[in-house]
C-alpha cells in the first residue's frame, strides 16, 4: 500500500478583524489547504472561538478547529459549549486540539496545567459533547444542552503527556521537530498508554506539526531554524538528549531574565535576533526541528518524513504546517505565504505521494 496522503493544516490566519479571518480561511479553502487551526491565546489574538464560527459560516469544507486551547485559561465546560457551537456551524469538520497552555498561560501570569488537569479536561469534555452528565462539583450533574460530535485531540510533546494522550484523546498532534527518532519515540509513548488503558492504539490517529521557514536566504533561514530549536528546548529539553544533541549555551530563561527574549523563542518578534542569540547551535539542530528552505527542498523534506514513517508503521492523519516568520496581515498577492504553500509545495508532495 502507498503512503496516506495527509491533511495538510494552516494555524496561521489573518486575525485583524472578524471579517479579515473569515475571509482568509474562505482564502485558504479555495487555494488547497485542507484545514486552518487557530491557537487560544487570549492576550495575542481576536477571541477564537468568534473568529472559528464566523470562519466557519464562510466556508463550506476545510476542517476547522483549535491548535491549541488549554484547560487554564477557560472552564472545560466554557470551551465544550463554545466548540460545540462551532460545529453547529461546521458539523463533521471540526475539531478541537488541547495542551497545557504554554504561552497563552504564561502571557496571563498563570501557570501550565499539570498532566491530570489536561487529562481530566479532556475527559470532561469528551463526556459534555457527547451528552452525557458530568460531576463538575454542583448539587447537580452538568449537561451540555446540545451535545455535538467533535473529535477531542491533545498537542504534545514530552513522555508523560504523549502517554496519557494516548490513553484518552481521539489523536495526538505531536510537537517534536521533524527529526524521525524523535517522532518513533512520541509515537511509541502515544501506542504505550493506549496499551495500558486498553485502547486500540491505530484508534488514535496522528497529527504532526512542523514548523516551517519558507524563506530562501540560507543565513537568515538557519537563524530562524536555530530560535526553533532554541524554542523546543526551552520547553522539551529532552527532545535533544533523544537524539544526541546538546545545549552549550546559557539557558533560555537567562536571556528572558536579561530582557533579550519575550515571550519565547517561537514566538520572539524577530526570529532573525533570537536565532542570533543561540548562533551555538549546529545546523543539525536546525534541521532536528523545522522544515525550511525554498519549495522543493521543503516539499521533499516532508515527503522523506512520511516515507520513513511509513516504514515504521506511522502514518499522520494531518500535518500542520506553521510558518516562520508568521505571514504579514494582509498576506496578499501570489507571493503570500496561504498561496505560495499549496501551489509549489503541496501540490509537489501530493503528486509525489499518488505514483
Amino acid at each position: 500500500m502507498g503512503i496516506q496522503i495527509p491533511k495538510f493544516g494552516l494555524n496561521r490566519n489573518d486575525t485583524s478583524s472578524i471579517s479579515a479571518f473569515a475571509t482568509d480561511v474562505a482564502r485558504a479553502e479555495e487555494v488547497g489547504w485542507d484545514c486552518a487551526f487557530l491557537p487560544d491565546s487570549q492576550l495575542r489574538r481576536r477571541d477564537t472561538y468568534v473568529l472559528l464560527s464566523a470562519a466557519a459560516q464562510s466556508t463550506s469544507e476545510i476542517t476547522i478547529g483549535t491548535l491549541v486551547a488549554n484547560p487554564v485559561t477557560r472552564h472545560p465546560s466554557v470551551t465544550a459549549s463554545s466548540i460545540a457551537t462551532v460545529a453547529e456551524l461546521a458539523p463533521n469538520r471540526t475539531i478541537m486540539a488541547m495542551g497545557i497552555g504554554d504561552t497563552a498561560v504564561r502571557l496571563a501570569g498563570l501557570r501550565p496545567a499539570r498532566i491530570k488537569e489536561l487529562e481530566s479536561s479532556v475527559h470532561m469534555m469528551k463526556s459534555l459533547l457527547n451528552g452525557e452528565p458530568v460531576d463538575v462539583g454542583a448539587v447537580q450533574p452538568a449537561r451540555l444542552p446540545f451535545p455535538q460530535e467533535v473529535p477531542i485531540w491533545i498537542a504534545a510533546g514530552g513522555p508523560k503527556t504523549l502517554e496519557m494522550a494516548g490513553s484518552c484523546a481521539d489523536g495526538v498532534f505531536i510537537r517534536v521537530g521533524t527529526d524521525i527518532g524523535n517522532i518513533q519515540t512520541s509515537v511509541k509513548e502515544i501506542r504505550l498508554g493506549a496499551l495500558k488503558s486498553n485502547v486500540d492504539p491505530n484508534s488514535v490517529k496522528i497529527g504532526a506539526v512542523f514548523h516551517t521557514v519558507f524563506f530562501e536566504d540560507e543565513e537568515f533561514s538557519l537563524l530562524m531554524a536555530k530560535s526553533m530549536a532554541a524554542g523546543y528546548y526551552e520547553y522539551s529539553p529532552m527532545l535533544l538528549d533523544n537524539i544526541g544533541l546538546t545545549w552549550e549555551g546559557p539557558h533560555p530563561e537567562e536571556f528572558k531574565k536579561q530582557g533579550k527574549i519575550w515571550p519565547d523563542f517561537h514566538h520572539s518578534p524577530d526570529l532573525i535576533e533570537s536565532g542570533r542569540l543561540v548562533d551555538f547551535l549546529s545546523e543539525r539542530h536546525a534541521d532536528a526541528f523545522c522544515l525550511r528552505g525554498d519549495a522543493p527542498q521543503i516539499a521533499n523534506q516532508i515527503i522523506q518524513i512520511l516515507e520513513e514513517c511509513k516504514v515504521l508503521d506511522i502514518e499522520f492523519e494531518y500535518v500542520v504546517l506553521q510558518p516562520i516568520p508568521n505571514p504579514p496581515t494582509p498576506d496578499l498577492g501570489n507571493e503570500a505565504y496561504i498561496e505560495r504553500v499549496p501551489e509549489h509545495i503541496l501540490s509537489a508532495v501530493r503528486n509525489a505521494l499518488n505514483k
